[in-house]
């Protein structure tokens, strides 16, 4: 049985992506849904370890709000895949390495595959994306999510597989398909993000930063969903060089979906 974690701040959303696909399941699960509509807990990693610590499942799945799996038998499929897994590991629905984004996810409106590599089996990563991430409920000699390091709502997943990766574990992306509403941490607000040369928001560079000190010395790159960043070169740099990289497409996207937003609310007007 697979225990489903989620951290919800919006009834609605929930109600609408992961409950609603988990409402006709051909498998078995415990949920365990966190209200955080009252912002009782101040990061990921200490949300999702209260409900890691309560869960009864053989596995643990962490998973958005805005997540839909698509799928009657998404949660059978996915164990049967995991039973299969050799060793110790950590698995998720998307994974980075030094090949680039791994996935059959979408995500986004319109939806869109963020994948380099579309997977038809279980492939090895650097680390998973933190929509969604699978781990045995007695995950051997490797502590919970780090409340310290990962004290916001960022690369808590990350820190997690570095961590395993260093103790032996496997990392996978896993060729689950789930449609994610949302395309991950990236800065919604256009103007701030021009204004900072910043893709993503001013709580994601600071956890980012001591993820790079803690692990400097045990990898030359940390690959993750969101950028593919040096422990050597200064943060700053590279922050602002992915910016003048990213940074056009990143504006048109957003204009692309306001327009779609637009488009569609009229569309139900008439």
């Amino acid at each position: 049985m697979i225990s489903i974690i989620c951290v919800y701040n919006d009834r609605r959303v929930l109600e609408d992506y992961l409950l609603k696909s988990l409402a006709d399941q051909t498998a078995d699960y415990e949920l365990i849904a966190i209200d955080n509509r009252s912002m009782d807990f101040r990061s990921a990693s200490r949300a999702l370890n209260h409900g890691w610590r309560r869960a009864k499942g053989e596995y643990i799945m962490f998973v958005h709000q805005d997540v839909d799996l698509h799928s009657r038998t998404w949660l059978a499929d996915s164990e049967k895949m995991l039973d299969a897994l050799p060793g110790p590991w950590v698995a998720g629905v998307a994974g980075c390495s030094e090949n680039g984004i791994a996935t059959i996810m979408e995500h986004g409106v319109p939806p869109r595959s963020p994948a380099d590599i579309v997977i038809d089996g279980p492939v090895k990563v650097q680390t998973v994306d933190e929509c969604l991430v699978l781990v045995r409920r007695d995950l051997p000699d490797v502590p919970e999510f780090d409340e310290d390091l990962c004290d916001g709502w960022h690369l808590y997943a990350a820190d997690l597989c570095l961590r395993c990766k260093m103790r032996g574990f496997e990392v996978y992306a896993l060729p689950l398909y789930v449609y994610h509403l949302s395309r991950g941490g990236a800065n919604k607000n256009i103007l701030e993000a021009l204004l900072s040369l910043s893709l993503y928001p001013k709580e994601y560079y600071t956890t980012l930063e001591k993820l790079l000190h803690r692990y400097g010395n045990h990898y030359q790159r940390i690959y993750t969903t969101c950028g593919v960043w040096d422990t050597s070169k200064p943060l700053l740099l590279q922050r602002c060089l992915r910016f003048l990289d990213s940074g056009p497409r990143y504006a048109a996207d957003k204009i692309r979906r306001w327009i779609t937003r637009h488009i569609d609310r009229l569309a139900r007007r008439a």
